[in-house]
């Protein structure tokens, strides 16, 4: 599914070979490896970029929402107790669905004949096969692992929060395997931007949430949106660059079926929808006030929606990283800031409750 793969800003080639830490980071903010290295890449580095980690963080985001969300209630009315344990739990489990989801999506795109060595996917960062790092089978045997491992999270996770608990990895499952495979390929019929705006939002929020306390009051299904928002532009900025060729592939994205021009104006506007509604449910009091600390992220809203624009240029920026995509990359940079600021400030609310007056 994905927001899956991130576009990254210019990032400068390093100007001599990088050791084994400096490649790790490299590859893990970048989705790619270092510009002219020409030594085969370690494990660790070649297995970050097969599961595209640089958007883990996405995912994590999610999580901690869930969690943090919980944390407040807990401590503000009381009406939750939060087990750690199981939250640490969630979370890991969540990140290692997205590494299993990001390689279904390209052993899928592989066999449907999507993904091709001329085909958008192969040229901003190594195909896992096309690339010649795995076979067809080896990336097989991953995606089955990764699913093993959270299949034993989930039973554990259902031995402690009951069978509800399979509802929400069953239904971001569903979404991760049909997003790509046939007979369904949510992605062909423009429905995979709604389904990452579930998955993001009440599948892996409200599902962290619940594993975390038990519960789930009507509110957190709210308080899952505005994320939820944000993730879903990234995939809009990614399926824009990638609006020529997937039209000859026959492939029908959202923004396929909007054309370019429209499709930019609505990642913009779901863009600058997040700032509001964040504001508002402070206002009446849903949230914490420190939750106006997304308006930091402003800055960034105001440089991405001048990418967004106009048209992807001719050609990329000196030392950009990433290209042909473009667009995705402006989306991931400001849904990171937004995020990591929306964390930040319902930390707070759960360690520095501030009541306003009227709420």
């Amino acid at each position: 599914m994905t927001a899956s793969t991130p576009g990254t800003e210019a990032v400068a080639a390093p100007a001599a070979p990088l050791g084994r830490l400096a490649t790790w980071r490299y590859v893990f903010n970048t989705a790619n490896l270092p510009q002219g290295m020409t030594r085969p890449p370690d494990a660790v580095s070649k297995w970050l970029v097969i599961t595209r980690a640089a958007v883990f963080s996405m995912t994590v985001t999610s999580g901690l929402i869930g969690g943090l969300l919980a944390v407040g209630a807990m401590r503000l009315t009381g009406e939750v107790t939060v087990s750690w344990a199981l939250l640490a739990l969630a979370i890991v489990g969540l990140v290692v669905a997205h590494a299993a989801n990001n390689m279904i999506n390209d052993y899928f795109d592989l066999e449907g004949g999507v993904d091709t060595d001329d085909y958008v996917r192969a040229l901003y960062a190594p195909h896992p096969i096309l690339s010649g790092w795995v076979t067809k089978r080896q990336l097989g045997a991953a995606i089955l692992v990764a699913n093993v491992v959270d299949l034993a999270i989930l039973l554990v996770l259902m031995s402690q929060r009951g069978p509800a608990v399979a509802a929400f990895a069953l239904g971001g499952l569903f979404v991760s395997v049909f997003y790509v495979a046939p007979p369904i390929r949510l992605k062909h019929i423009g429905l995979g931007e709604p389904g990452v705006f579930v998955v993001w939002g009440p599948l892996m929020v409200v599902g962290t949430f619940f594993v975390a306390t038990g519960a789930i009051p009507g509110w957190v299904w709210i308080a899952s949106l505005p994320y939820a928002i944000l993730v879903t532009t990234v995939l809009f900025g990614k399926h824009i660059d990638k609006i020529e060729a997937d039209t000859k592939k026959g492939v029908r994205t959202m923004p396929v079926i909007l054309g370019e021009a429209r499709a930019r104006r609505v990642a913009q506007g779901l863009m600058i929808a997040y700032y509001p509604i964040i504001v508002g449910a402070v206002l009446v009091g849903w949230i914490g006030p420190w939750l106006l600390l997304s308006l930091l992220g402003v800055p960034k809203l105001l440089a991405t929606l001048t990418i967004f624009s106009a048209p992807k240029p001719d050609v990329p920026p000196h030392s950009y990283v990433g290209w042909p995509l473009w667009f995705v990359g402006a989306a991931f940079v400001h849904t990171r800031r937004a995020g990591g600021l929306l964390v930040l400030g319902l930390l707070l609310n759960a360690l520095l409750p501030i009541a306003l007056p009227w709420a």
